[in-house]
């Protein structure tokens, strides 16, 4: 009696169909489809949620500070340094100024600098970290021991350094804060690259004979996205605080902009007298980088989760 299997028909294996390359060129929307399943997992997160609508309140007030700003933020609208009124809810400063008319108008100040600085150095910082984690040899020590270096000076001496070389101005603060966020990022996206890289996708990726930048962008980088997001969150908050400490030190934005940590610096003098001048300015930032950091920790306990 013969085996089973001999009457069996067998079934040929056929070559897998090639791949067509309009859909290998096309641009895959995997990151994009990682960020929506994020946000809607954010909104369930209660932490990350309350964080979201401290940093959604800030957003409107910066954006509608022409529509709710009582006063010009430059307006001497009152009397030097009076209580909290009808007229003014926040009172005055040391030279007459509406308190909340410049908190609503600092506002302007951190979240357009704080995010773009942020952003600015992940376009430096993330590349060289996809390029170091990935590549590795000679490539991997230098950046690595240039970030070494980096992070062996005090990020906040640094920024005095520049803005002392170059002057003080919005763009000069950005630039020095970019340069604080650089090194940290490059050795965050390393790890998480040289984590990735052993993955079977990446070597799937590499017999489909996929480029070097498809493998990076297309594979590890969304993969990656996670913690990248959740460090993003924290450095912006760190940015924050790295402005209005610059503020504090006369070295940010220049006057008359309203500056949180101008304010602070300003008003100090003052504070028993009106303790909203350098009160409201500091509630201000530090729900801010609250609201950031809430944010973070959700993100992070989403990714945990998965």
């Amino acid at each position: 009696m013969g085996d089973i299997s001999d009457s069996l028909p067998l079934k040929t294996p056929q070559p897998a169909a090639p791949r067509d390359p309009a859909e290998r060129d096309r641009p895959i929307s995997s990151l994009g489809r990682r960020l929506r399943k994020l946000v809607s997992d954010i909104l369930r997160s209660r932490s990350a949620a309350i964080g979201v609508g401290i940093v959604l309140f800030w957003v409107f007030v910066a954006v509608a500070a022409p529509l709710i700003s009582p006063y010009s933020p430059t307006e001497l609208a009152g009397e030097r340094l009076q209580s909290p009124s009808q007229e003014h809810w926040l009172g005055t400063d040391n030279l007459g100024r509406d308190v909340l008319s410049r908190l609503i108008w600092g506002s302007r100040v951190v979240l357009l600098l704080a995010p773009v600085s942020v952003f600015l150095g992940l376009l430096i910082g993330a590349p060289l970290g996809l390029a170091s984690g990935y590549l590795g040899g000679i490539l991997d020590t230098f950046i690595m021991r240039v970030t070494d270096i980096m992070l062996s000076f005090p990020t906040l001496l640094i920024y005095i350094l520049i803005i002392a070389t170059f002057g003080s101005s919005a763009i000069i603060v950005v630039i020095s804060v970019a340069i604080g966020v650089v090194p940290t990022t490059t050795r965050i996206v390393r790890s998480l690259v040289m984590d990735e890289r052993t993955r079977d996708y990446v070597s799937a990726a590499r017999l489909r004979g996929e480029k070097l930048w498809y493998i990076l962008g297309r594979e590890i980088l969304p993969n990656a996205s996670g913690p990248i997001i959740v460090d993003t969150c924290i450095r912006i908050g760190y940015a924050v605080m790295a402005i209005g400490a610059l503020g504090f030190l006369g070295l940010g934005v220049p006057p008359p902009t309203p500056d949180w940590g101008g304010m602070i610096n300003e008003g100090r003098e003052w504070i028993f007298r009106q303790p909203l001048i350098v009160l409201a300015p500091a509630v201000a930032l530090s729900s801010l980088v609250i609201g950031l950091n809430m944010i973070a920790d959700g993100i992070r306990e989403i990714e945990q989760q998965r």
